[in-house]
């Protein structure tokens, strides 16, 4: 096993995972502080060491929220923990491995948590990458900036970092990706076999990572969970950058608010002291901090450049879990609903009526509900431009448990994961078994690009095809297993073709 392994800036020494045959490297560094005159800097080379460095705890989480205050889904579920260490200086990765020898060339999964680009960190629980690790392939979690930490824009700095204005949070995460490129191959991974993944605002840095120029060429897939977060039924949807000289301003009355004249004396403040007022000024109405259209980093909508072909010549895999971000259309009685869909559809209001599921409402005032994510991520594979073979999967599991949570937005992580014996919810075998096979299937893409393959009883999983508009074929995560589809309904085709021409 390997237990111990050189990178570029000294040796490391990992623990034997819960099982033996995995070995976790935990707290790597892979930059430098980002504390002091490194605030709201891109990251900076990390400083050798001499001796081993112990890498068996995790580093401290990024700044943000105390996580595990409170009683929301996301406390109970995994942020459980208030009295977990948080700092600054976080630009940290870890690394799970079963390879014995550092000439194994292993697949690697370099993996970017969710939060809202606000909150977050590597030590999630549900991101345990044993048992990823146990198939062969090499896990690697990136910890990166959050918030204001990680996206703060103001006219000094771009005066002064031309280079790197701002979007420092997507800078730590391909900061980590080229760690891994140069670093992997001590741990049993293969540099040129690399799958970048996330979920949530994790599956928004893939995509944003995907499209950064900088960036084509380090890996050669990627997984995008639950991060296309937009309505078939109007423009815009989260994850779009703001342009720059709004974030300035942004920044500007951020540093008002903070009671500083200059980036300069914001250096100088105690980070738990800006965490705090920043929280205030969110709580105030003011926008929080995230990715910008700096033309360094981001260079425009993620979804709009991947539609044009202009991306990372990469497989992809894309889902969504079945009850999260659902879309509808907003009336207050039928007139109204019929005057909006004529505004949305134009010369085709009539068809749109039609069907049934266009005049099923929510009781709430929402018609026409769908899966805003399932129908961006249908048209942007039916659009690529790359000719690969991409793949698509929904994930339907009404989660056990007294809250009657759905197939809420992030559940599907304990099964590709393979974590959920860590839940606290009555997940009984048939949940277990789903879980297996859904992390056969993550692992099989990551190693190949082909999610097919057999259980470990050495029987079949069903067949999932790649999907195009010719073939729209996927996968459906039940809690009575795993099913294959073929085919779009008629008012989801007719919403795909509709943002389609939009």
């Amino acid at each position: 096993m390997i237990r111990r392994a050189k990178t570029e800036n000294g040796w490391v020494r990992g623990i034997e995972a819960a099982d033996p045959r995995v070995t976790a490297f935990k707290g790597v560094p892979f930059a430098a502080p980002p504390i002091g005159e490194n605030r709201w800097r891109a990251p900076q080379p990390c400083a050798d060491w001499e001796g081993d460095l112990d890498c068996s705890r995790f580093a401290p989480i990024g700044m943000q929220d105390t996580p595990g205050i409170g009683d929301n889904l996301y406390n109970r579920e995994w942020h459980v923990d208030p009295e977990i260490p948080m700092s600054e200086d976080s630009l940290y990765l870890n690394i799970w491995t079963n390879a014995k020898s550092a000439d194994e060339k292993l697949p690697v999964l370099v993996w970017y948590f969710g939060g809202g680009l606000q909150w977050g960190y590597t030590a999630e629980m549900e991101f345990d990458g044993e048992r990823i690790a146990r198939r062969g392939i090499v896990v690697v979690s990136v910890n990166y900036r959050l918030g204001v930490f990680g996206f703060m824009a103001h006219p000094e700095l771009t005066a002064a970092q031309p280079d790197a204005p701002t979007n420092f949070a997507s800078l730590d995460q391909q900061a980590g990706l080229k760690w891994v490129k140069r670093n992997i191959a001590a741990f049993g991974g293969d540099p040129d076999n690399i799958t970048i993944a996330g979920q949530s605002a994790g599956g928004g840095s893939v995509m944003s990572q995907m499209t950064c120029p900088h960036n084509f060429g380090l890996f050669k897939r990627a997984i995008v969970q639950s991060a296309l977060i937009s309505s078939p039924y109007s423009a815009g949807g989260f994850g779009r950058g703001l342009d720059l000289s709004m974030a300035e301003k942004n920044g500007e009355n951020f540093l008002k608010f903070l009671g500083v004249e200059n980036i300069e004396e914001a250096r100088k403040l105690d980070a738990f002291y800006i965490r705090n007022k920043y929280g205030e000024y969110a709580a105030a109405g003011n926008p929080r901090f995230y990715t910008s259209l700096d033309n360094k980093f981001c260079y425009g909508d993620p979804q709009t450049l991947f539609a044009e072909g202009k991306r990372a010549d990469v497989q992809v895999m894309f889902g969504c879990t079945h009850d999260e971000f659902l879309s509808s259309i907003r009336a207050k009685d039928e007139a109204d609903f019929k005057a909006k869909v004529k505004d949305i559809f134009g010369d085709k209001a009539d068809e749109f009526l039609k069907f049934e599921e266009a005049n099923t409402t929510d009781g709430r005032g929402g018609y026409a509900t769908v899966n805003g994510i399932e129908i961006a991520a249908k048209k942007l594979m039916e659009i690529d431009k790359k000719g690969h073979n991409n793949y698509y999967y929904m994930f339907d599991v009404p989660m056990p448990g007294w809250d009657n949570p759905g197939s809420f937005h992030s559940s599907e992580l304990w099964f590709f994961f393979e974590s959920l014996a860590k839940c606290w919810r009555p997940l009984t075998g048939k949940y277990y078994d789903l879980a297996r096979h859904m992390c056969n299937y993550y692992c099989n893409f990551i190693k190949c690009g082909d999610p097919n393959g057999e259980d470990f009883d050495g029987t079949e999983m069903p067949k999932w095809g790649a999907y195009s508009e010719e073939a729209p074929n996927g996968m459906v995560f039940t809690p009575d297993g795993c099913v294959p589809t073929s085919e779009n309904s008629e008012f989801v085709r007719f919403l795909i073709d509709h943002v389609k021409n939009k």
